[in-house]
Parts: C-alpha cells; sequence; structure tokens
C-alpha cells in the first residue's frame, strides 16, 4: 500500500487560523486518491480539509466528534439521478432529493439533461442551478443536451452550454439515429474539451421492449430488448471514438458482452470509461419473475452470467464507477400492467449498503469500493470530489459500517418509495455527511443513540 506521509499535517494544527473547527477522532480514513486505509483523525475547519493526521492535537476552538469504529470516506458522487424537477414535481423535487442524497452520503450529483424541457439552452441549465443553488447542501452537476430537444435530428447550443456550466453533454435515454448528427456530436464536445455520456442501446433493435430477451421474458409475454442492442450500439459509438478522438462515458452498462467490448477499446487506450448502476450488481432477470415491476428498469435487469460479469468488471476497474440511476416515482407508478408500469427506482438510500454487502461477497475492498463510489465518478465528471486531501473542499461521508436493519421504503427521505430491495436485511449506515465542512445529514447511530459532538474550552 502507498506510504502516506502525516507528520506535517500534524504539526500544524496549533497554528491553524480562529474560526468554525472540528476534529473527526479515530476514524477509519479511506482515501482511494491517496491510496489510504488507516485509523486517524480529521480536522475540518472553514469549510476545508485543514489537517490529516493522528493524535492531533485540538485548539479551544474546535470542536471533537468521536468517531471510532466509524468510516470516513469522501463524500460520494453519483454520475447519474434524477430529481425531477423542472417537469415533473408530482414524482420529486429538488428539495426531497437533495435530502435524500444527503442521507445516502452524496454530496455531488450529476444530474441528465432529459428535464421537461430539457437542458437544451443556457436558460434551462441555468434554471437548474438556481433551483439547486436554492436549496444548497449539494454540489450538483448538469449535462447539456447533444441535441435539441433531445430529438437526435439537430445539435444542441453546446458551447453555450459549457459556458453555462455543463460538465459535459448526453442524449439521456432517447437515441440519435442519425450517425451523421453523432459524429458532428462528437467533434464538437471534442472541440470542447468535454466528455459525452451514451446510454448505450440501439433503438431499433430494442424495439420499445421491457426485459431482457430470455426465457423469463418469453414465459412472461413481455416485449424483449435483446443483449445485442447494447452491444450494436457500443461498437458503433467506439467506432466514432476512434474516428475522432473524442472522450466517451458510456452509461449504465449490463451485458457481459458489453464488457468485453469496453476491455478491448480500453486496451486500445480509448478515451472511454463506463458505471453501472448499483442494482446491476445484483438483481438478474429471474427477479422480474411474476411480473415484479420494482424490478423494471432500463437497461433491464440481464442474466446471472450478465451480473457476475459486470461484477468482475467493476472489480478489475474496466466498470469504473457505480451509479445510484436514481429514479423516484409517485406511488401509482408502478400499479399497472408490467409493460405500462414506469421504469426505474429510488435508489439513492440504498448506495451505502448495497456497496458493503459487495465488500461482503469479496467483489471490493473497502477502498475499492471507496474508488468506485466517490473518486471514480468524480474523475469521469471531470471535478476535484471523491478525494480526502489538506486543503481541499470538505465533503466528507461518515457511516457506521456495522450498524445493521432492514430496509424500509417507507423510512426515506426521497419522495420515491419503490426500490426492490425493500425488507433486504443489510449492513452499513450513514451516520453523518458533512458539504462543504457543513453537517447536513445526521443520524442515529447503530444503538439508536445520537452521537454529539463536544466542545473544548
Amino acid at each position: 500500500m502507498k506510504e502516506w506521509s502525516l507528520k506535517a499535517h500534524s504539526e500544524s494544527v496549533p497554528t491553524l487560523p480562529e474560526g468554525r473547527a472540528l476534529l473527526i477522532r479515530g476514524a477509519r480514513i479511506l482515501d482511494p486518491a491517496s491510496a489510504h486505509d488507516g485509523v486517524g483523525d480529521v480536522l475540518l475547519r472553514d469549510g476545508k480539509i485543514a489537517a490529516i493526521g493522528q493524535h492531533l492535537e485540538a485548539a479551544t476552538d474546535v470542536t471533537i466528534l468521536n468517531a471510532r469504529g466509524q468510516w470516513l470516506l469522501p463524500g460520494l458522487v453519483d454520475l447519474c439521478a434524477r430529481f425531477r424537477e423542472p417537469g415533473q414535481t408530482h414524482k420529486a423535487s429538488f428539495a426531497s432529493e437533495t435530502r435524500a442524497a444527503q442521507a445516502a452520503g452524496v454530496t455531488e450529483v450529476v444530474i441528465p439533461p432529459d428535464t421537461s424541457p430539457a437542458i437544451d439552452t443556457p436558460a434551462m441549465l441555468i434554471r437548474l442551478q438556481r433551483i439547486a443553488q436554492q436549496i444548497g447542501g449539494l454540489d450538483v452537476r448538469v449535462l447539456g443536451a447533444l441535441t435539441k430537444g433531445l430529438g437526435g435530428e439537430a445539435l444542441a447550443e453546446m458551447s453555450a452550454l459549457k459556458g453555462a456550466g455543463a460538465v459535459g453533454f448526453s442524449n439521456a435515454l432517447a437515441p440519435v439515429r442519425d450517425s451523421l448528427i453523432a459524429r458532428r456530436a462528437l467533434e464538437y464536445a471534442n472541440g470542447l474539451d468535454l466528455t459525452t455520456h451514451v446510454f448505450a442501446q440501439d433503438a431499433t433493435l430494442a424495439a420499445g421492449g421491457c426485459v431482457h430477451e430470455g426465457p423469463v421474458g418469453t414465459r412472461l409475454g413481455l416485449s424483449p430488448i435483446p443483449a445485442a442492442a447494447e452491444v450494436a450500439a457500443l461498437r458503433f459509438w467506439i467506432s466514432l471514438v476512434e474516428d475522432t478522438g473524442a472522450r466517451i462515458h458510456f452509461c449504465r452498462l449490463s451485458t457481459a458482452r458489453g464488457v468485453e467490448l469496453m476491455e478491448s477499446a480500453l486496451a486500445r487506450n480509448l478515451p472511454i470509461s463506463a458505471d453501472v448502476a448499483m442494482h446491476q450488481l445484483f438483481l438478474t432477470d429471474q427477479d422480474v419473475d411474476g411480473f415484479n415491476a420494482l424490478c423494471h428498469v432500463q437497461p433491464p435487469l440481464r442474466t446471472a452470467a450478465d451480473r457476475d460479469a459486470l461484477r468482475a468488471a467493476v472489480r478489475e476497474g474496466t466498470i469504473a464507477a457505480i451509479c445510484s440511476d436514481h429514479k423516484p416515482h409517485e406511488a401509482d407508478a408502478k400499479i399497472n400492467p408490467f409493460p405500462m408500469t414506469e421504469p426505474g427506482v429510488s435508489s439513492l438510500e440504498t448506495m451505502v449498503p448495497l456497496a458493503l454487502a459487495l465488500i461482503d461477497d469479496g467483489v471490493l475492498s473497502p477502498l475499492s469500493a471507496v474508488e468506485r463510489l466517490c473518486l471514480g465518478p468524480a474523475t469521469i465528471a471531470g471535478t476535484d470530489g471523491g478525494r480526502l486531501a489538506v486543503g481541499g473542499t470538505a465533503n466528507l461521508c461518515l457511516i457506521d459500517p456495522k450498524a445493521q436493519y432492514r430496509i424500509d421504503p417507507e423510512k426515506f427521505l426521497s419522495a420515491g418509495r419503490h426500490t426492490p430491495f425493500a425488507e433486504r436485511t443489510v449492513r452499513g449506515r450513514v451516520l453523518r455527511t458533512f458539504h462543504r465542512g457543513i453537517e447536513v445529514f445526521h443520524t442515529a447511530d447503530s444503538s439508536g443513540r445520537r452521537s454529539t459532538p463536544t466542545r473544548l474550552g
């Protein structure tokens, strides 16, 4: 493991200027950027990480938080979460989903452009930013639309969107059927030095399907989406990367064959990356049996072999990030016959316990799990999040890795209550979330008590 020197940080503590300060003492510090995994202290002051070390001394203005037995990691960075605003506030709002994100330990989130209307102009992007700023407590990044209205027929105002703060471009779930438009979009994005986020699914092959093409879907009589839909789209976009040199991030991989294409492209040093939705690492098309609408997701749940290939790709780093793919819905969105239900689940508040389940299953180490949830997605988004560094922004998450409980969607802070993991017994609870040094979420510890910081002096 990489050495992590703490001496200089410790010596600097007594001379820090007066100001708001918190010393988190005795936590297991997990920082993938420095490959550090060890017990120590972290001092927060004025929204920054002021010091990291062992047995740090505390000035009289410092509040001490005893975090022994807890894990301290960078705030999670989620590459895809829909907050349903503007346009679908009957499902959720920025207020409700920001609280859910904070409860999940998320301090930075990327919003796709498929709001209503789509984020295809600077005015729409600025409108979303203002909504986020009014709520506060979360770093919100926005993807600008790749094409006008996500229609796939004409390029959006890409340069102006970058000027307004877009961190990348995407057509969300909508296809870009015109190959020439797709190529020009990549060339334009490349000239702007921004990444294009692509949902790799050939719309013609998918043909409006709702489940994986296989025995379960056939027996249930549900319209299929073959694995070939993902593979064909990946091949098409990778060929454009070869021609243009543009950066592409593939969103929500779901197939073993897709993983193979990623491995081949990365071996040729192409500028691509990929993520996977957390639920794809646990569920399969067998979970759809009985017309379980809680397992109606997009892309569809695939076979056990696909799930295992995705897990291996996450472990090996072929898939660099795990996202929530959070899609909150109103209560009756899942009560119709399966094909008429709306795809997607509320998944922010299950991210941490499911990550610990991956650790328990031997898929990831604690440090690599934090890398897939924090540093990997931050690198893809082009931000400086996902790391613990002196002088860096104090976006942090403190979790109790031993807390055991059953997932109860009625206790979600999200407005959406649909999850296929309801009643699952898990471990790992977010205790506190800090955004820019301010505690924005605090829950009871595993014993049911609220752990209150103590102040010196």
